[in-house]
């Protein structure tokens, strides 16, 4: 049997198929618009020219975003959600899980942890040996514990979370347009080839299959692009989506919601000059956020609480969610204020007694 190592090399090289796929279909895309379209089939020189013009804009913010989804690290947790060293080795000892969460519970208080296990325990990751954050999730994929992670992506062969997720939405954003721009102005040529109207060359070959693998992407891609669209204005990522987060006064879906314009800005930043360009503008740090009363939903089953009630002291809230709070004012039904937020800290946090 070959080492482990030998096959998760394997594995990691097998996972860069997609990505492949991808760069060889985008070439030939390149080469067929661009050399047997436009230089040997499109008779006017003015329609060249503004055909050339757009596609390299198009093709250019493609590229980039692409790359950028493709190559951005995910982030992951900071060493202050790590155990101490002596809290580590006491807990790996520890063999009954009420002792474990015992630990976990000392080395959260001073966490800005919103966020809990189903049972109402502390979430922490035996694999990387980290108390998870809020909206952290462990890649099995990866293999680490990634920052809000939204999914994990084959055809950018990457953890998309907090660190690329802008660049995820604008690469589908940019895909959808350049695919768009090819099936639109593929068209016209692409029935003159079908009735006959234009000499039967190679190029009558690349213009057919041109129109139609752009028109299948686009159709796969719009379907994508307008479900993150709409995960982007509820602050859930795909996870949350399937999966609403527990807080400690029971699960709701809603949790991270701050209003549709605030949603917006915690994913492409409060400049909206950035908002079209792959650069990092997201809000916050990736490990906290700002969170709004959890309220009872007529969509989601009743939670039940237990009768037990421990006091747990809350961290306050980073810079990043005080901006993104007293920014605005919001509905009393919608968020918490900043004061309403610092309040919580002061209230008894209900648990399940048997933490598992």
């Amino acid at each position: 049997m070959a080492p482990t190592h030998v096959l998760r090399c394997c594995q990691r090289g097998l996972a860069w198929i997609p990505v492949i796929f991808i760069a060889l279909v985008v070439c030939w895309s390149y080469y067929a618009y661009v050399v047997e379209l436009c230089i040997f089939t499109i008779p006017s020189i003015g329609e060249k020219i503004v055909y050339l013009i757009f596609f390299h804009l198009s093709f250019i913010m493609f590229v980039w975003s692409y790359w950028k989804t493709i190559f951005t690290n995910p982030a992951n947790p900071s060493k202050e959600f790590c155990l101490p060293k002596a809290e580590k080795e006491r807990y790996e000892k520890e063999e009954r899980p009420e002792s474990q969460q015992e630990i976990l519970w000392r080395a959260a208080t001073s966490l800005p942890l919103y966020t809990r296990t189903g049972a109402g325990a502390i979430r922490y990751c035996d694999r990387c040996q980290v108390i998870k954050p809020d909206r952290c999730h462990h890649c099995s994929a990866c293999d680490m514990c990634v920052l809000k992670m939204d999914h994990h992506c084959p055809w950018v062969n990457n953890c998309v979370g907090f660190s690329n997720y802008k660049f995820f939405i604008l690469f589908l954003a940019y895909s959808l347009v350049y695919c768009l721009f090819i099936a639109a102005t593929v068209l016209q040529y692409f029935i003159k080839f079908w009735t006959n109207e234009l000499p039967d060359t190679q190029a009558k070959f690349h213009v057919l299959f041109l129109f139609f693998v752009a028109a299948m992407f686009c159709i796969s891609i719009l379907s994508l692009f307008s479900y993150h669209l709409w995960l982007v204005g509820k602050n859930r990522s795909t996870i949350e989506a399937f999966r609403a987060p527990v807080f400690r006064t029971g699960s709701d879906k809603n949790g991270f919601s701050l209003g549709f314009r605030k949603n917006i800005a915690q994913v492409f930043g409060d400049q909206k000059k950035y908002w079209l360009l792959p650069v990092f503008t997201s809000q916050g740090d990736g490990l906290t956020f700002p969170t709004r009363l959890v309220t009872a939903d007529a969509e989601q089953a009743t939670v039940t609480l237990q009768p037990d009630a421990v006091n747990i002291p809350v961290s306050p809230l980073s810079e990043s969610q005080n901006r993104l709070l007293n920014s605005d004012q919001h509905t009393h039904t919608e968020t918490h204020t900043h004061t309403h937020m610092l309040t919580v800290s002061h209230l008894a946090v209900i648990i399940s007694p048997h933490l598992a």
